[in-house]
């Protein structure tokens, strides 16, 4: 039994949630997110709630109940309120620079990486600071994971690219005899 898929979610004021033909669409103040859904786990809107319930005697549908409603409740989330990912830079020579859509990241290699975000994100770069925000929490979360690999922080300095709060583990350098 999922805890998650077992409670009902309710539908924010301002937010129209619909379900039908294998695809699951949320409006809302923020913009439209869309989600294809399986048959096996049925989907119900009515009196501002949603109830998913699993098909009897599909394990496939179990296992999936309780991932959709956790969909449903971040799509929400992401029309009305949105996510944002923060990255910080450390290391001297190390920057940043968003052109529109494009991020240009100067990180000590030979050339400046260049990255495009996905649609539906925007990024913006304060000083060593980069914010990522967007709707889904898909696409803002990836966008951020592709940006910090560009310079993973290293063990010894903590020089590279972080999440904002994020806890290097520093290792001891070479001793002195």
């Amino acid at each position: 039994m999922s805890r998650l898929g077992k409670q009902p979610v309710t539908i924010p004021q301002g937010v129209e949630v619909t379900s039908g033909s294998g695809v699951l669409t949320v409006k809302g103040p923020k913009g439209t997110l869309t989600r294809k859904t399986v048959p096996d786990v049925i989907i119900a809107v009515e009196n501002g709630t949603v109830t998913l319930t699993p098909k009897a005697g599909s394990e496939k549908a179990r296992a999936l109940w309780g991932t959709y409603a956790a969909h449903l409740g971040n799509m929400i989330t992401g029309v009305t309120t949105g996510f944002t990912k923060k990255l910080e830079i450390e290391g001297v020579g190390y920057r940043a620079e968003a052109q529109g859509q494009k991020i240009k990241l100067n990180m000590g290699y030979s050339h400046p990486v260049e990255l495009m975000a996905p649609e539906g994100v925007t990024v913006v770069v304060e000083k060593s600071l980069i914010t990522i925000t967007g709707t889904d929490i898909e696409k803002v979360g990836q966008f951020a994971a592709d940006v910090r690999a560009v310079r993973e922080p290293e063990p010894y300095k903590g020089k590279g690219i972080h999440y904002q709060g994020e806890y290097i583990i520093r290792k001891q350098g070479k001793k002195g005899v």
